[in-house]
């Protein structure tokens, strides 16, 4: 199965949450093997993985990066620039890695192809080469395919494949998309992610377009006219509730409204949604306030934290065994739903 986290609005927790939720589901499944993908061009979530700042995430990137082969979503693209309609003969593990290697946190069975800074330099290049005319082939499903293409060489057999996406719908993203089975799309309590929530839909699926004529150009309607289909979206996770909800609260309302955007899609628009109950649609996640901080500053997994006072930058930080716990059982939510 193939997730991708996303959401075209930035600031919802996508990477702290993806890199928690992949690493708790890793630990359940010892026996099973992970991909993932970082296809963003910040790499924060490799970087989570290799170590974070603490750990020399940063650093061990940087290694990934300047080897014989660039170790990296971006020079498997590279790879792919001179010859983008089909597929040259290559190895894709040439361009994977084992983040425990770095990271002895991070569970064995996580294999990485990291982000790298690179996708934005290649967009441009990318979008214009899907757009070349050709009355004999299609040029845009040729590179929207690339990842699929990446996944099909694979000889390493994976049970899941997780992607992380950009807060964009750039030409990467939509060739992430076009490799996935299904969306997890976190969203806060807030009025601007109850837009991007409505916009992700219109981008993903050509939803509530505001007018017509955007339509035979969007990429579901792309994707179908070459018989294949758009990931189905699986699970709204409504991220950091503590940080706004009380009985008075006006965001109440805003997620009230979430509710029922995604219900009234998912009724109109069965085809583009995993569930079938509403009730299987969400899954609310607390903040995870000092907790979160000190696993995203070291790259750890709250399964790998003690109830501890753990230096963060020169500062001690008092981290409990409530916080570890409740932390824990919010993204064991997230993973019981995959």
């Amino acid at each position: 199965m193939k997730y991708a986290f996303w959401n075209n609005k930035g600031g919802t927790g996508k990477t702290t949450l993806s890199f928690q939720t992949i690493s708790e589901l890793a630990r359940q499944n010892p026996t099973k093997k992970f991909l993932v993908i970082d296809c963003c061009p910040q790499a924060n979530l490799s970087e989570l993985l290799l170590g974070s700042l603490q750990g020399n995430g940063g650093r061990n990137l940087l290694i990934l990066q300047g080897g014989q082969v660039r170790k990296t979503i971006g020079g498997y693209f590279e790879l792919r620039l001179p010859t983008p309609f089909s597929p040259p003969v290559f190895t894709p593990e040439d361009f994977i890695c084992n983040p425990h290697r770095f990271n002895a946190n991070v569970p064995s069975n996580v294999d990485l192809l990291a982000g790298d800074p690179l996708l934005e330099l290649q967009a441009n290049t990318m979008y214009t080469m899907a757009n070349v005319s050709s009355p004999v082939a299609n040029n845009w499903l040729a590179v929207i395919l690339w990842l699929e293409d990446f996944l099909s060489a694979l000889s390493t057999d994976y049970d899941y494949v997780f992607f992380d996406l950009n807060p964009s719908f750039s030409l990467y993203t939509q060739i992430a998309l076009a490799a996935c089975d299904r969306l997890l799309l976190p969203v806060m309590a807030d009025d601007s992610s109850r837009r991007a929530i409505q916009n992700a839909f219109s981008l993903v699926y050509g939803l509530r377009l505001p007018s017509p004529i955007y339509a035979q150009h969007a990429f579901s309607s792309q994707l179908e006219s070459a018989n294949r289909k758009p990931p189905q979206t699986h699970l709204v996770i409504k991220n950091r509730l503590t940080q706004y909800m009380g009985p008075a609260s006006g965001y109440a309302a805003v997620l009230k409204s979430i509710n029922e955007d995604v219900a009234d899609l998912s009724k109109a628009n069965p085809q583009h949604f995993s569930f079938s109950n509403e009730s299987d649609a969400f899954c609310e996640i607390r903040d995870f306030q000092t907790c979160g901080v000190v696993a995203a500053a070291r790259g750890l997994p709250f399964s790998k934290m003690n109830a501890s006072r753990y230096d963060v930058f020169g500062k001690r930080v008092q981290v409990n065994r409530e916080q570890i716990d409740l932390a824990t059982d919010h993204i064991r939510r997230i993973v019981s739903k995959l």
